[in-house]
């Protein structure tokens, strides 16, 4: 019998209310049954759960060892298997199968699978040239037909911001707010041609493996200009990098580490990197009603070494 960790179920039902509920509960049901219709020993729940419910397993008929992802109704699914399609294991994990119906996935299972984050406490420098060289591996050519979100439909984000709090930008300081629409303007009009991005390409989603050193997992599926990719690298890991006595030497060799591997101008980096941790402050706020001061202050330090 499966079982759902509480605090997983309880994170669930604040996210998606009923509908959050009415997915815990066909769940079992529904990956018992596609167990058997792929052949699959069921293994252990994978820790911590966030958004989706994720477990090892393994494939009975050669022993292959997988990850199966049941996603919440979070309607990112289509995304994300897209975005695994398209990529066909180029720098992360391969799909393996898929049920589209109950939204449920079957990965490549990464091992070692050492999270990039374990990497940063001891050489940061390598995991940011290890980031960047996985970027380079899974962006693809923008498709003709595709689900994916554009950069500008989540910039909107901060326009829910400003119309949330009738103009004004809430416990998000004014002038990072203010700063960030500067930046999205000037950025947007000065893009590079846009690929197919991971869109969320921080120290979590970035796993050891044995058929290259380090593989992306979790993709959400974005299209952008090549520099955006960089925005979730510079706020991450955290707490870890604002607990560090020197948290703006970090980032100002991550932003050079990138931009001599990725040929990007530092200021661009700098730029989305200053825009996307306000985005995400207001995120934070939107999904869950908190105040997210560790983005706030990683947006005050990025903004510190724009000069």
């Amino acid at each position: 019998m499966l079982q759902i960790p509480d605090p997983f179920a309880e994170r669930m039902r604040a996210l998606h209310g009923e509908q959050g509920q009415i997915w815990l509960d066909g769940l079992p049901a529904v990956l018992s049954d596609l167990m058997t219709r792929w052949d699959l020993r069921p293994g252990t729940t994978m820790a911590p759960l966030t958004f989706h419910f994720v477990m090892t397993a393994q494939r009975q008929h050669d022993g292959l060892p997988v990850v199966v992802k049941a996603c919440s109704p979070t309607g990112e699914y289509l995304e994300e298997a897209t975005a695994l399609r398209l990529a066909d294991g180029a720098g992360m994990a391969r799909l393996l199968a898929s049920d589209d119906a109950h939204q449920v996935l079957v990965l490549e299972r990464l091992e070692p699978g050492t999270m990039l984050r374990e990497l940063t406490l001891t050489d940061d420098d390598a995991a940011t040239h290890a980031a960047a060289l996985v970027m380079q591996s899974l962006w693809q050519p923008v498709p003709r037909q595709h689900p994916f979100p554009t950069t500008a439909q989540w910039s909107k984000g901060l326009e829910r911001l400003r119309a949330h709090y009738a103009g004004g930008t809430g416990p998000i300081p004014h002038e990072l707010v203010a700063e960030a629409e500067r930046l999205y303007a000037w950025l947007s009009l000065s893009a590079a041609p846009p690929v197919v991005l991971h869109g969320d390409l921080h120290h979590e989603n970035i796993l050891a493996a044995r058929r290259a050193p380090w593989l992306a997992i979790d993709p959400k599926g974005l299209i952008g200009e090549p520099a955006y990719e960089t925005g979730a690298l510079l706020r991450n890991p955290l707490p870890d990098l604002l607990q560090d006595p020197h948290p703006a030497r970090i980032l100002d060799r991550r932003i050079a580490i990138l931009s001599e591997t990725l040929a990007i101008d530092r200021a661009r980096l700098i730029g989305w990197g200053i825009y996307q941790a306000v985005l995400s402050a207001w995120w934070s706020i939107e999904d869950f009603g908190a105040v997210a001061g560790e983005e706030i202050a990683i947006a005050e330090i990025l903004l510190s070494l724009a000069g």
